[in-house]
Parts: C-alpha cells; structure tokens; sequence
C-alpha cells in the first residue's frame, strides 16, 4: 500500500466491551500490525446520558488482557491528542460553524414536541419517519425571533436536494451507492454543544489521519 494505513478502534463508554466490539479491535489491530500501520484507540464519549461509570477502565482492561497494544490514545498520547472526544469540543464547534458559515448546515430550533408530531402526522400519511426541513430555509428575522424567545437550537447538516448519486468504495463490498433523496438533514450539533456521531467521525478521522476504517 502507498500509504501508510492509520486505522482507529472507537468504542464509547456506555458499558462493557460485546463480542462486536471485541471483534473491530481485533481486526483493526491485526490489520495495523500486517501493513506496518499505525492503531490508534479513540474514546466516543459524547453521548453523556449513556456514559457508565468505569466503563472506561473496563476498555482499557479488556484490550490489555487480549494483549492489543495501542500506538496513539488515552494513556500513551500521540500527535493527535486528545483522544477523548468530550475534550475535543471546540474542534467539533469550530467546524459546525465552519458549515453555517457556508450555508452547508443550518439552525434548527424544532421542539421534541414538534418533532413527535411530525413523526406521528408521517405515520398516519403512510410515510417514512425523517425531518421535513421546516427550519431549512427560515430567513434571518424568522431565526432572530425564535432565539430571541430562548429556544433553544440544534446544527443540521444541509443535505443537497438534487445531484448524482453518492458513490463509496468498500474494500469488501465495492462500490455502494446512496441516492440523495434517501438522505435525512441530520443533527451534526446537539443544542448542549457535543457533537452527534456522524460530525465527530468525520472531523476526528480527518484530524488523525485515519486511512482505513473496519466496522463490525
């Protein structure tokens, strides 16, 4: 391989390790240690609600029991630090406002009750459940007067409406293609400033470098 392959494991400390979780590890590791790579652990702490008390120990027992070293992470350190997302909010922050910025992602100030709502409304009508960007085009007085009232706003990222399909090499399964119109505008920036999933990955394997990503 050209470059140098920099995968990561990123298990989140909402209990102990499964079987899947045990098994990404071990590819991942394996994978690193064949192409003279780099493995990096990444610890995916945002979703605080679900964070157990000494999960974290509990990774880190479970990986050193299985004798899977780490070459960047918690503990050992690295380029990249730090390797804990809940201490790398300001990066997440910074490029949620980068998007708006951009007019790629924009302020949502829907409440859960409206949200339950429109779920309902699109269940009675027969149709998949998904948010029907009400707030996508609010002008900037509409978005002034809802602040100015305290609600509170989530970061949608602002999926194109129209184009050619989305094309991914897999490695195992080849090209996988997604048509736009299956695509949600989906929260990249929780209203408590932690970052949902799919803004996290994304800035933190770009931020490390990451070449290769091995999912159960």
């Amino acid at each position: 391989m050209a470059e140098r392959v920099r995968v990561r494991y990123a298990p989140s400390p909402t209990g102990a390790p499964h079987v899947g979780n045990i098994r990404t590890a071990l590819f991942s590791w394996l994978f690193a240690r064949h192409a003279g790579g780099t493995f990096i652990l990444r610890i995916e702490d945002t979703d605080q609600a679900r964070t157990v008390e000494g999960a974290l120990d509990t990774i880190f027992a479970s990986l050193k029991w299985l004798g899977l070293d780490w070459d960047e992470g918690p503990r050992v350190g690295g380029p990249h630090t730090p390797y804990v997302q809940s201490q790398r909010l300001v990066l997440y922050q910074d490029t949620a406002q980068v998007l708006l910025q951009r007019g790629q992602a924009y302020p949502c100030y829907c409440t859960t009750e409206e949200l339950a709502e429109m779920r309902k409304a699109q269940q009675q009508r027969g149709e998949s459940s998904r948010y029907d960007r009400r707030c996508r085009n609010l002008t900037q007085e509409e978005r002034h007067v809802r602040e100015s009232t305290g609600l509170q706003r989530v970061v949608r990222f602002k999926t194109p409406l129209e184009g050619p399909p989305i094309t991914v090499h897999d490695m195992v399964h080849g090209d996988v293609t997604v048509e736009l119109s299956t695509l949600d505008d989906f929260i990249i920036l929780k209203s408590d400033g932690f970052p949902t999933y799919h803004l996290a990955n994304i800035v933190d394997d770009h931020d490390m470098a990451v070449t290769h990503v091995l999912r159960g």
